[in-house]
Parts: structure tokens; C-alpha cells; sequence
């Protein structure tokens, strides 16, 4: 009889299938299923690159702590055959032996790792490295609902069909040792020599990241105010008193070059001027019907930005949540996601979803009977679809005592939003008015609510304030009330947050001036991944060269300095951006691993002959 194997990325994705499968009988690190099926785990990826040292000569000499010493004649460390090694994690060697010994008696695996490229990656790794070579098969869900799981089970497809993505996490962990690994011993080597033995540690992702937040710091530590004045009037048609704001003509005096009026002499005496007009004539005027629809739901980025405004979560404990949600509570989809969109036949599901929100959090109850059903917003879509789709609450129902404070408001936010698709749009009138008081021109804009559609949903904390704008017609007469001088400072940049910080990295072609730079990144997904993005905020605080202060994230004096030595390339976001982009023609197989790999070789030859080039 066929013995099948599935290797699961972590125990609770294992949990899941063996649920849906059926027990047979429980062994060390894994399980009997029925039909002679096995499932086993792995907790992370198991295995992990060879440190430096596996790739250097064995006569170079050894430091106190028995490591090889570093040497600028080593540079650069090209492995011609890369080494992974098991990890020193407790228990990571036994669940390797686990899985070679099921591998020994496989006639078909199924690789369950997680929907994505380091997924797809983490047990193809242990294939090759155990020399696996009968058929192998790939199982992919988006969440570990029992629904899911079922479905899942039923389209199983042949692992070869997703090599790409394998590449591709296989490229970009080869890519990141060698530039970690050359660029940081090259750049600490090169400070020795002055005499300074401070440890330089860069990333492709982390050093442009670190780049952004000491840059916005700089910007906010320079930053001049500079003082304006603004206009407004106040106007009435006999019924309703509303304000309009002075718009100045071309050619009007006392402006700077952001059209600001800066002169208070100037600003001063047009006010004491239309002071003294006693009407406004209406230049145009116009009232349309307009509709926001649905917002989005959540990808992993939105949903940080989210809970840092809102709840003041680092990006970690936001995907950490997420993670628990999905993993732990079988809650929500899955998490590491860039996408904001769902595929078209989730929609049939939406009812069992909204029944399961509403047994989990039955305060929601009267939200949902509002539901309309047959509405498909435009979040529906599988053209939108990436890897994986938004992050969204699944069919299943938990035990609102069981979820953390964290937990609990993380949910919340996901099924609001869920919520939202199935309410119609917000219909508001859009007035703009167009006003003359003696030769200047007055401008008010207004909205009025028609229905608030999705928007009873989500209460709008920054809701707009709504003034009323009468019906007008042009050419009509108003009574000017009253005209008004303000003197106001332009603001500073505010400081990152966390949630702003990882939307920043996703919408890095903002933080480009080169325009040929910014038009390539503006369809880019940015520096880092869904995945990663937290991860390396929270890498390079604990290095010491980023801190969080309340909600902000700055840059330390250590993160400063590091900054000073390393050359701009590296800072570039450009660059990690372009090297996601190539990533991306490695996954399609348009681009050679080997290819991207030389890629990444010359420049860090060229880096490291230009640091220590004679002077």
C-alpha cells in the first residue's frame, strides 16, 4: 500500500490536517493518519547557511572564542558549494532524524509548508538535503479552519509547479548571507584599521530601513517652521452661515514658492480691505451625488499600521497576534499577507463566516443582521490575487475568554472589516462653491451624508467635519459676515511609528528622489516582505542602533554612526528594492538563480575594492 507523507512547516499546520485525516496512532514527532497516511512538522525552518567559517581555509588562525579571525586578503567569501547545518534549536535534530526516517519509506511526500516562498522553501530544503527523490506533492491553505483544511486536502498539486518560489527564498537567503556576511566583516575591518574596533553589521533590508527612520529624525531635528498667514470669510444666504477660504491670483504678491501667503504687511491689508465689502458673489457652484466604496481588507501592512495608530502595537506583536490567531485559535487567515483583496469564490463562504463572527463576538450581532448578502464588493476580485489573499476571519468559531486583550482587539478589527464588504457604499453630496468679494477669490468645499452604508460599521474617529453648504446659483448675492486673519507654522514631519515605518518600507519609491528610481518602484512591493518587515524592526532595536520612544521608532547615536561608514549604495533603498524585483523574475523563471547570484557577487566586489582601494 502507498505510504504518503505530509511535512508540515509548524506543529499547529500538522494539528490541523491530522484533524481532517484522522488518527490512527500517535508516535514521536509525528502521527499515523488513516489510509497509511503520516503526518510530521518541522517548527521554523530546520536547517540554516554554514557560518563563514565551514568555507574558509583551515590554516587561518582562531580567536579566544575559537572562531577564524577575520581577514581582509578572505574577502570576499564566495561558497562554490553552499552548507546548511541543522540548527542548535532544542529538538531540531530529532524531528530531522523523525523525518528521515519517514522520508526512508515515502513513496509520496506532500510539502505543507506555509503559501509562501520561505514555505515552499523550508521543507524542500530538507528534501534535498535527505536526497529525496520519489514524487513529491504540495498542499497550500490560507487558514487552518477545519473548512480550509478540507478543501485544501481535495486539490493537491504536484510540488514542481511552485520550484519558482523555492528559487526565489532560496536566492534571496543565499543573496543575504553574502552581503551580510562579506559587506559587514569588510566594513568593521575597515574601521579597525583607524583604530576603532566597533562591529559595522549591515543587511540588504535592515541598513535602508535604518536609513529611513535616521533621515526622518534629521528632518524633524532641522526643521525651521516657517509662518503663514490664511484667509477665510464667512457668508451667508439669509438661512445658512458657512466659511470659505481665500484662494490667491496668479501673480499676487507676499507668496513664497509653495503659494503660501508669507507677508503679514500683504496679508494685513487685504483683510483690512474686504473688511469693509459687505457682500460675496457666487462665481460657480455645484452639488453631485458621490460614493466611497468598501475599504479593503486587511494585508499584514495595513493591519500594523492599524494597530500602532490605534493600539500603539510594534509591528512584532501585531504579526505575532496575527500568528496566534491563525495558528493557535484557527481565527483568521493567514497573516503574512501583501495582498488586500479575496478570491471571487471565498464570497459563497461569507454567511458561515459572519455566523462564526457572531458566535465569537456576539456585540457584533446587530452589525451583521444588517448584512446584505448579495452585495460583492470590490474586494472580491482574483485578478487582485498574489500568493495569498487579505487577512480576513475564517469560518470558524472561538471562546472570546480564550483570546488575549490583544488578541481580542486584533480580531475585532479584521471581522469590522470583513463586516463592511457586505454594506453598501457611502453616499455623500460633494458641494464646491466659488466666491468673489470685491476683485479676490473665496473657495468652500462641503459634504453632506446621504447614507453612511459601510461607514456604520467602523465609527470614523477622524471623521471629516461635515459643513453644510446651501443650494446656491451663480451670479447670487450673500452677505458677508465677517473676514478673518490667521497666522499659522508650517509642521514638522511627525516621527515614524512602527505601523508607519513598515508602510514607509512597503511605499519606499516616496523616499526616492531619482525620478527613473521612483517610476521602477512605484508598482514595487518596497524594501523587505510581509513576512520580514517586522522581524527586521525588531532585529535592529535589539542591535542597539534603533529605540522606540512611546509610539515613535529613532534612529540611537549607534545607528547614527553605523550610517557615516557605509557606503550609499547600501543605504540606497533602490537597490534592495530592485533585488526584490529580480527575485520576482527567479520565482517566474525568467531570471537564472545563478544569474542573480553573479548579480549580487559583483557588487560586493565592487564594494569591498572600493573600501579599501589605495588611498
Amino acid at each position: 500500500m502507498t505510504i504518503k507523507v505530509f511535512i508540515a512547516e509548524k506543529p499547529s499546520v500538522a494539528k490541523a490536517i491530522i484533524n481532517e485525516l484522522g488518527t490512527v496512532k500517535k508516535l514521536n514527532g509525528a502521527v499515523l493518519c488513516k489510509n497509511n497516511i503520516y503526518v510530521t512538522w518541522c517548527f521554523g525552518h530546520l536547517l540554516e547557511q554554514a557560518e563563514p567559517d565551514a568555507y574558509l581555509p583551515e590554516d587561518i588562525p582562531v580567536g579566544k572564542k575559537g572562531n577564524k579571525i577575520w581577514r581582509v586578503q578572505d574577502l570576499p567569501i564566495f561558497p562554490q558549494k553552499w552548507i546548511l547545518q541543522p540548527k542548535k534549536d532544542k529538538g531540531v535534530k530529532a524531528q530531522l532524524k523523525v523525518i528521515k526516517d519517514l522520508l526512508t519509506k515515502a513513496d509520496i511526500v506532500v510539502n505543507a509548508g506555509d503559501p509562501d516562498r520561505e514555505g515552499q522553501l523550508l521543507v524542500d530544503e530538507i528534501l534535498e538535503h535527505f536526497k529525496y527523490k520519489k514524487t513529491v506533492q504540495r498542499f497550500l491553505v490560507s487558514a487552518q479552519d477545519s473548512a480550509s483544511i478540507r478543501k485544501s486536502l481535495t486539490k493537491i498539486e504536484p510540488n514542481s509547479k511552485y520550484e519558482g518560489m523555492k528559487l526565489a527564498a532560496l536566492g534571496r537567503s543565499r543573496a543575504d548571507w553574502l552581503l551580510g556576511m562579506n559587506l559587514t566583516r569588510a566594513l568593521t575591518l575597515k574601521k579597525a584599521l583607524s583604530g576603532e574596533r566597533t562591529l559595522i553589521a549591515v543587511g540588504r533590508v535592515q541598513t535602508p530601513t535604518l536609513s529611513l527612520v535616521a533621515k526622518r529624525d534629521q528632518d524633524i531635528r532641522n526643521f525651521k517652521p516657517i509662518p503663514f498667514f490664511t484667509i477665510k470669510c464667512t457668508v451667508s444666504n439669509g438661512i445658512t452661515d458657512f466659511s470659505a477660504a481665500w484662494i490667491p491670483k496668479n501673480g499676487q504678491s507676499g507668496l513664497d514658492e509653495e503659494r503660501r501667503l508669507i507677508d503679514g504687511t500683504v496679508a494685513k491689508s487685504l483683510v483690512s480691505r474686504l473688511q469693509n465689502q459687505k457682500t460675496a458673489k457666487v462665481l460657480s457652484f455645484s452639488k453631485e451625488i458621490k460614493q466611497k466604496t468598501q475599504p479593503k481588507v486587511f494585508s499584514l501592512a495595513d493591519i500594523q499600521l492599524e494597530a500602532s495608530s490605534k493600539y500603539g502595537f510594534s509591528a512584532q506583536e501585531t504579526l505575532d497576534t496575527c500568528q496566534s490567531l491563525y495558528e493557535t485559535h484557527k481565527l483568521a487567515s493567514y497573516p503574512r499577507s501583501d495582498c488586500q483583496y479575496l478570491p471571487e469564490s471565498q464570497w459563497e463562504e461569507s454567511k458561515t463566516v459572519l455566523t462564526a463572527i457572531a458566535k465569537t463576538l456576539p456585540k457584533f450581532l446587530p452589525l451583521i443582521r444588517q448584512c446584505n448578502l448579495q452585495i460583492k464588493s470590490a474586494v472580491w476580485n482574483d485578478k487582485k490575487i498574489s500568493a495569498h489573499h487579505g487577512i480576513i476571519p475564517t469560518g470558524q468559531a472561538g471562546s472570546l475568554e480564550k483570546l488575549s486583550d490583544k488578541e481580542q482587539k486584533i480580531y475585532e478589527l479584521l471581522c469590522l472589516r470583513y463586516i463592511c464588504q457586505f454594506y453598501p457604499p457611502y453616499k455623500f453630496y460633494l458641494t464646491n462653491v466659488s466666491l468673489a468679494v470685491e476683485n479676490e477669490t473665496f473657495s468652500a468645499k462641503g459634504t453632506t451624508t446621504i447614507s453612511p452604508g459601510w461607514k456604520a460599521v467602523i465609527a470614523q474617529e477622524k471623521n471629516e467635519k461635515e459643513e453644510e453648504i446651501p443650494l446656491l446659483q451663480e451670479g447670487q448675492q450673500l452677505t458677508l459676515k465677517d473676514v478673518k486673519l490667521q497666522q499659522e507654522k508650517t509642521k514638522a514631519p511627525p516621527a515614524f511609528t512602527e505601523g508607519t515605518l513598515i508602510a514607509a518600507m512597503e511605499n519606499i519609491h516616496n523616499a526616492v528622489e531619482d525620478p527613473k528610481d521612483k517610476k521602477l518602484l512605484k508598482d514595487g512591493d518596497g524594501i523587505g516582505t510581509p513576512a520580514t518587515r517586522a522581524a527586521i524592526i525588531t532585529e535592529l532595536k535589539r542591535k542597539g542602533y534603533l529605540e522606540t520612544k512611546g509610539k515613535q521608532i529613532h534612529a540611537t547615536a549607534l545607528g547614527q554612526q553605523l550610517l557615516t561608514v557605509v557606503p550609499p549604495l547600501i543605504k540606497n533603498p533602490a537597490l534592495t528594492a530592485r533585488f526584490e524585483r529580480v527575485l520576482k523574475q527567479v520565482e517566474n523563471k525568467e531570471v537564472l538563480l545563478e544569474q542573480f547570484l553573479e548579480i549580487q557577487k559583483k557588487f560586493i566586489r565592487q564594494e569591498i575594492a572600493s573600501l579599501f582601494k589605495k588611498e
